[in-house]
């Protein structure tokens, strides 16, 4: 079957699919987002925490100064959830790419100095989720029908416990999100495109770009074939 000019080529003449970034930078715009949804949450507590405490920082609106915290535990805990299912992939990456250089005195030493510990706040925090995900589940279980009425209570008790997690990674994570970007940057100048390796190899196997080596031998002359005999 013929092709038509407008017809895609066939598979195998096609370049391999490319892609532009590492795979794990993926990952870093929920990361950015995060970290600042963290900072959000911490900023606007400390704009009005103020204002049910009296001169000397005691709380005289206990109920609104207890009410602010819980907003912005879980507000934060949001956030330390994508850190969570995002940055363990980044962090591995970032612990791949780096070298010696990196810590000593390059564009990045500062932000990899402060992703020291980030391990293993990244670890406890996940700790905390899975026990209070156990404890959802053995409740349920348990007496069934009534996690509804012991889950706001449970969950104001982790995202509180979370808090400290959170706090440690507004600071840890736009770190790491500067590293992975700077780190993916100087990936992908460093590695020829493979886009372009895919078109050359093309137009070296194309059937009228191959050449005879310089330095080789002629081929010989294909052999004319025998004049047809008339017959009679």
């Amino acid at each position: 079957m013929t092709t038509s000019p407008s017809s895609p080529a066939p598979a195998e003449n096609q370049p391999p699919p490319v892609t532009d970034h590492p795979e794990w930078r993926r990952h870093l715009p929920a990361l950015a987002s995060a970290a600042a949804g963290i900072n959000h949450a911490s900023n606007a507590w400390d704009a009005v925490s103020d204002s049910f405490c009296d001169q000397d920082g005691w709380p005289v609106d206990e109920k609104g100064y207890a009410d602010g915290k819980v907003k912005r535990d879980a507000e934060a805990w949001k956030h330390v959830e994508v850190f969570l299912d995002h940055g363990p992939e980044v962090l591995a990456a970032v612990r791949a790419a780096v070298d010696s250089a990196d810590y000593a005195g390059g564009p990045i030493s500062d932000d990899l100095y402060r992703l020291r510990g980030i391990d293993t706040t990244l670890e406890q925090a996940g700790q905390l989720r899975h026990e209070w995900d156990q404890i959802m589940a053995l409740m349920d279980a348990s007496q069934p029908g009534s996690l509804q009425l012991y889950q706001e209570s449970a969950e104001e008790h982790r995202n509180a416990e979370g808090w400290h997690y959170a706090h440690e990674l507004s600071d840890h994570g736009p770190a790491l999100v500067r590293a992975a970007e700077y780190l993916a940057d100087r990936t992908n100048a460093e590695r020829p495109s493979h886009t372009e390796r895919a078109r050359v190899a093309l137009t070296r196997s194309a059937p009228g770009n191959r050449r005879v080596p310089s330095d080789g031998p002629a081929p010989a002359p294909a052999p004319h074939p025998p004049a047809p005999s008339r017959s009679r």
